[in-house]
C-alpha cells in the first residue's frame, strides 16, 4: 500500500502554486501567531501612495519559503549536502523570520512598541513556538540567530542576497505597480551555489546581480522611502506619541485591550515578558485602524487632527532636500503654524518637525556578495563591477526632510 502524504497548496500571484508537505511547517502556518499576520500590512502607510499595496505579511512569508524550497533544490542538485532536519530547519527560520512584525510594521517599532526591535519579537515567538512544538524548532532558531556553523544557511535567510529580499522586491513590485523592481528571482536562485561553505552566485550571473542591487536601489527611493509614505508613517508615530501621553496622563481614549496595554507602558528588548507577548500577538492593523476612527472626534486636537490626517489623507506637506533643512526656514514654519492652529511651541512639535532619510544599496564591507569563477574559487562581486556603479551602489545617499501642514488645513 501506498502512503498518501498530506500536501498543501497555496495559489500565489507571483509564484502560482506553492506547495508544502513537511507537517511542521504546516502546523506553524497554522498556529493563531502566523494567522496574525494576514491582517499586519507588508507595506504599512504605502497604500495612501500606492493603492494596489494591500498585501501581507503572511503573503510575503508563504513567498519566502517557496524561494527557500527552490533553492535548496538547486543547491542539492550541484552537490550541496544538506540533510532533512536541516532543510526543515531553513524553512522553519524563513517562514517565521518576520513573525514579530507589529502593526504597520516599522512604524509601530517607533512609537507603541519603542525599544523593542521586530528581530527581537520574532525570537520571542519562536521561542514560544519551540516549548509548543517539544524542540522541533531549535535548529531553525539557531539559523535564523545567524549561529549555524554552516555559513551559507545563514546566508540564505539574512543576506545581502537572500530569499527575503529575492521575495519582498518581487512582491512589492507587484502590488505597488513599480516594475522596476521586477527582479528575476527565479534565475538568481538557478545560478546559487555553495564554495567552502559560503553561498555564491555562478559568474554568468553577475548582469542578474546587478540588476536585483538595481531594482533595490530604485524600490527604496521609490516605493520604501517615498517621501508620501514616510510623512503617513512619521503622522503614525506622533499619534502614538500624543495617545501615550494622554492615557499615562489618565485621559480616557478609545482602544481595543491589547493596544491600550501598550499604550500604558514602555518596553526594551529585556522587557518582553509573556504577558507582553500574548498581548502583542493579537494586536493587527484593525487595531490601529479602529482607534484611529473613534480619534477622529476626541476633544483633544492634536490626537484628533493627526488622525483625521490618516483616515482622511490629508496629510502634512513634506519637503525634501540634499541639504540640511535651514533653521530659519524649520522656525518660519514653527511660528506660522502656532499661529494657524493656535497652538503652543511644546505641541508644534506634533506638526512641525524634520528628518533624515538615508539608505545604501549594497554594503562592501558587510556579508558581501560572491561570485564563484570555474574552478570553485570564489571572488566579491565588488571586484567585477564597474567602478562608477558600484559607488552609486555602496554611497550612503542622504536625504533631508521637513514635514509642516499645508496652507489652508
Amino acid at each position: 500500500m501506498s502512503s498518501t502524504i498530506k500536501q498543501h497548496v497555496f495559489n500565489d500571484p507571483i509564484y502560482g502554486f506553492i506547495r508544502i508537505q513537511d507537517p511542521l511547517i504546516l502546523s506553524l502556518i497554522e498556529s493563531p501567531y502566523f494567522q496574525r499576520l494576514r491582517r499586519i500590512s507588508q507595506l504599512g502607510l504605502s497604500s495612501l501612495v500606492y493603492p494596489g499595496a494591500q498585501h501581507t505579511r503572511f503573503h510575503h512569508a508563504l513567498g519566502c519559503l517557496h524561494l527557500m524550497q527552490k533553492a535548496i533544490f538547486v543547491l542539492r542538485s550541484k552537490g550541496a549536502d544538506i540533510s532533512e532536519k536541516e532543510e526543515q530547519g531553513l524553512l522553519v527560520a524563513i517562514l517565521l523570520h518576520d513573525i514579530g512584525h507589529g502593526p504597520f510594521s516599522h512604524a509601530m517599532e517607533h512609537s507603541i512598541i519603542h525599544g523593542v526591535s521586530h528581530e527581537h519579537l520574532s525570537l520571542k515567538f519562536m521561542d514560544l513556538l519551540n516549548v509548543s512544538f517539544n524542540g522541533a524548532l531549535d535548529l531553525g532558531i539557531q539559523i535564523f540567530k545567524g549561529e549555524s556553523q554552516r555559513m551559507f544557511f545563514n546566508q540564505l535567510v539574512a543576506s545581502q542576497l537572500d530569499m527575503d529580499r529575492l521575495d519582498y522586491l518581487k512582491r512589492d513590485s507587484f502590488y505597488t505597480g513599480v516594475s522596476e523592481g521586477n527582479i528575476n528571482s527565479e534565475r538568481l536562485i538557478s545560478m546559487l551555489s555553495v564554495v567552502d561553505d559560503i553561498l555564491v552566485v555562478e559568474e554568468k550571473g553577475l548582469y542578474s546581480v546587478e540588476k536585483f542591487l538595481m531594482a533595490r536601489r530604485f524600490m527604496y527611493w521609490q516605493v520604501y522611502l517615498h517621501k508620501t509614505g514616510m510623512v503617513a508613517e512619521h503622522i503614525l508615530i506622533k499619534i502614538f506619541e500624543r495617545a501615550k501621553h494622554l492615557v499615562k496622563s489618565g485621559t480616557d481614549l478609545y482602544a481595543s485591550e491589547a493596544l491600550r496595554y501598550f499604550l500604558k507602558r514602555d518596553f526594551s528588548d529585556n522587557e518582553v515578558s509573556e504577558e507582553t507577548m500574548r498581548y502583542f500577538s493579537l494586536l493587527d492593523d484593525i487595531d490601529i485602524y479602529a482607534a484611529l476612527k473613534e480619534w477622529c472626534a476626541h476633544s483633544d486636537m492634536i490626537l484628533s487632527g493627526l488622525s483625521a490626517m490618516i483616515i482622511e489623507r490629508k496629510l502634512l506637506k513634506i519637503k525634501v532636500q540634499e541639504t540640511p533643512i535651514e533653521k530659519d526656514f524649520y522656525e518660519k514654519k514653527v511660528i506660522e503654524t502656532q499661529k494657524h492652529l493656535d497652538i503652543s511651541k511644546e505641541h508644534v512639535t506634533f506638526f512641525v518637525f524634520k528628518g533624515l532619510m538615508t539608505n545604501a544599496a549594497y554594503l562592501l564591507n558587510k556579508h558581501p556578495i560572491y561570485l564563484s569563477k570555474k574552478g570553485g574559487v570564489k571572488i566579491d562581486i565588488a571586484s567585477r563591477l564597474e567602478p562608477t556603479f558600484l559607488n552609486a551602489l555602496s554611497k550612503r545617499m542622504e536625504k533631508h526632510y521637513i514635514c509642516f501642514p499645508k496652507k489652508g488645513n
